[in-house]
């Protein structure tokens, strides 16, 4: 699998063979994708055990992320440790047609994340 960290624009929708919504197609450096199968679906949440107010509440010696302090205090802090996203791994295809001029596969399986908080998408892999 390729690896990439580049933002994509999603339109959520039916999906073949999925039940409910998911990513239906996306738009990736200029070309429009459509989803033609979910492979697979799950939730990560982020490395809460690394951040320095946990750190704090066991007494370990380590140094871990530092969160800011806002007015709103621990609703933040909240929102920060158990921050999630949604992973999607997806068959997709750009349709018949010429070869692409920046080498970009055609169809294969991409995974997609979602930031469930900012609401943001993100193309991290492909295989083609």
């Amino acid at each position: 699998m390729r690896r990439y960290d580049e933002p994509v624009e999603v339109r959520r929708g039916p999906v073949p063979g999925w039940p409910g919504e998911g990513p239906a197609q996306l738009l990736w450096r200029g070309r429009l994708w459509k989803v033609r199968a979910v492979v697979a679906h799950w939730v990560e949440t982020g490395p809460w055990w690394q951040h320095a107010h946990v750190h704090a509440v066991i007494g370990s010696e380590e140094t871990g992320t530092h969160a800011t302090t806002t007015a709103t205090g621990g609703t933040a802090l909240l929102e920060e440790l158990l921050g999630e996203r949604e992973v999607w791994r997806v068959e997709a295809g750009r349709g018949p047609g010429r070869p692409d001029p920046q080498g970009l596969p055609t169809t294969g399986v991409l995974e997609l994340t979602h930031d469930t908080a900012e609401g943001r998408w993100q193309l991290v892999g492909c295989t083609d």
